[in-house]
């Protein structure tokens, strides 16, 4: 059979997330329209018949603005290299711009003669006279690059994406046992699962100032799920939003977390939730580490 490791990489926003939760089949990445909502790599395991894909979500590409999303830019950095095929998500909502093809450039360096694959997603929302004029573009300045034109909402192309990856990676066993999505610990998932609620709810600075600490989750011996977490802040101000007039707002939050996870572990689930300030922990070595936010790690 064919397995291999696939780095997706891109500018934040262009749809990483949600191609690799469709083309999975299960969702392993939160998804969210704001920036940051992906701050680390996470494995995302496609397993068929005739092949096995181990897709490696990246942070999105951006200008890093603290410590916090400087480790996010050399997380997808270092992502792109040492696989056996790199894709670039690139939106094609937006208009393509030269810096579009300076990033392409550079992460076809950093695969290093690995196979690169261009998907143009959000076919589903843009004009569609706009497609290809952009794929003329892409076959003038990203020459000998494969395009694929999808959508990830509607699920056009995406199997004709996945078997052409599919057909590029080598030879092999599988990575991954037959039953297994994602490296990541259900713990981790339940953290992202709340910051996923709290990007959809709150606008602005506050959910990129926010991370989630699950202080203890158990099953009781009644089969209930227990799970006990901090969301950690910067400012006093951004407390008092998040708690809401009498506590709305993170009850509000609290309780879609809570039925996300409960859809997740397939079983009730039981969340305590607090809220905490900690000034400036994005740019706190020791606190990014305390959350989870690390020099990146190996595949």
């Amino acid at each position: 059979m064919k397995s291999g490791y696939v780095a997706v990489v891109g500018k934040a926003n262009a749809g990483k997330s949600t191609l690799i939760n469709v083309m999975v089949g299960e969702k392993v990445s939160i998804v969210s329209p704001r920036p940051q909502t992906t701050r680390d790599r996470i494995l995302g395991v496609l397993t068929e018949k005739e092949y096995q894909i181990v897709f490696v979500d990246t942070p999105g590409i951006y200008k890093s603005k603290n410590a916090l999303t400087e480790i996010m830019a050399k997380t997808a950095e270092e992502s792109a290299k040492d696989v056996d095929v790199l894709l670039y998500v690139i939106d094609g909502h937006m208009p393509i711009t030269d810096d579009d093809f300076k990033l392409i450039d550079k992460y076809r360096a950093a695969a290093a003669g690995a196979p690169f694959i261009v998907a143009y997603t959000k076919t589903d929302i843009m004009p569609k006279e706009k497609i290809p004029a952009d794929l003329s573009l892409f076959a003038e300045k990203a020459e000998g690059v494969d395009v694929f034109p999808v959508s990830a909402r509607k699920g056009k192309n995406i199997r004709a994406l996945k078997e052409f990856i599919a057909r590029l990676l080598p030879e092999g066993e599988k990575i991954f046992e037959q039953d297994i999505v994602s490296d990541r610990s259900e713990k981790f998932m339940l953290g992202e699962i709340m910051r996923e609620k709290i990007l959809l709810k709150f606008e602005q600075e506050i959910p990129h100032g926010v991370a989630v600490a699950i202080n203890y989750f158990t099953k009781n011996d009644r089969g209930v799920y227990e799970v006990n977490l901090d969301v950690i802040c910067e400012k006093p101000a951004h407390k008092a939003i998040l708690i809401g007039k009498q506590g709305r707002a993170i009850k509000e939050v609290s309780s879609f977390a809570r039925q996300e996870m409960e859809k997740f572990l397939q079983g009730k689930v039981f969340l305590t939730t607090y809220v905490k300030v900690k000034e400036d922990w994005r740019e706190r070595p020791a606190l990014l580490k305390e959350f989870g936010y690390e020099k990146p790690r190996g595949i």
